[in-house]
């Protein structure tokens, strides 16, 4: 038996190391492509191993971009998607957990079929309501700005349920000890319901987050100047389909730094990361 134990986590470990180098080269070769002459990936000569552009190529990335089809530094690419992917997460948060306060805490006419309103509007992304939703950011002229950006993508039926659901299952006799001390509908919010609520924001923000940092939809239909794009179309940009030559280092480093702050968000969160997705009871 444990004999038999033993061979079967051998296998375990060779599938796990065989599933991380499948998702694993990919990026590898991203980094070292960043780090290669654009003549020699162009030829398809690439090599395998890491190039001497490091330096040359990601300051040129960072600080001054490309010399075709888009100009704009990747260090601004990146502010604009950290704004609109902050603004995202935490509006969507914020929205969520406070309408789900009122419809868990709060008796008022039609509380039921609002929230089941709210639950249909899963139905409703923004690619299938775009062009009324382009239209109404485009006669508020928030076209080229971080609110055109993130008002629209701002609401979430997925984590009004999910905060709804956790408000539920919190017993009612914290509900009663605070009415006892004397504390109203905002206290108890603020002093009781948010701070068992912290696990399921963070997890919440790290899905949010990255859902936010990867639009790429809805940044290329309402920004038009080079100045307000996010680093998802920079990158699409940056492949051009004419006769001029891509500059493939570029576009990998642009890659390759479009994936460090998810990574940094993931890796900062995770332990409260897992914690919002396994805890069932508080």
């Amino acid at each position: 038996m444990v004999e038999e134990e033993g061979f079967r986590r051998y296998v375990a470990h060779i599938i796990l190391w065989i599933g991380i180098a499948i998702v694993a080269f990919p990026v590898y070769i991203a980094i070292v492509a960043s780090t290669q002459d654009n003549a020699l990936i162009a030829n398809g000569q690439m090599s395998l191993l890491p190039g001497g552009h490091f330096f040359e190529v990601y300051y040129q990335t960072i600080f001054v971009g490309t010399s075709g089809s888009t100009r704009e530094p990747v260090y601004n690419m990146m502010l604009n998607s950290l704004v609109m992917a902050l603004l995202i997460a935490v509006g969507k948060i914020a929205i969520s957990i406070i309408s789900a306060y009122g419809i868990v805490y709060f008796r008022f006419p039609f509380r039921m079929p609002i929230f089941w309103i709210i639950f249909i509007t899963l139905m409703l992304p923004v690619e299938v309501r775009i062009y009324p939703t382009y239209k109404i950011v485009a006669d508020l002229h928030m076209l080229d700005s971080y609110a055109g950006l993130a008002l629209p993508l701002i609401a979430s039926a997925t984590a009004t349920l999910l905060f709804r659901q956790f408000f539920m299952t919190v017993p009612d006799e914290l509900l009663e000890a605070s009415r006892i001390d004397g504390a109203g509908p905002l206290r108890f919010f603020w002093d009781t319901l948010l701070p068992l609520s912290r696990t399921n924001m963070a997890a919440l923000f790290v899905i949010l987050f990255i859902l936010g940092w990867n639009q790429y939809l809805w940044p290329l239909l309402i920004t038009t100047r080079d100045d307000m794009q996010t680093i998802q179309v920079g990158i699409r940009k940056m492949i051009t389909t004419t006769d001029a030559l891509t500059e493939w280092p570029v576009v990998m480093a642009t890659a390759v730094l479009a994936m460090l702050p998810p990574v940094f968000v993931v890796v900062a969160m995770q332990k409260l990361f897992v914690r919002g997705l396994v805890e069932t009871e508080k």
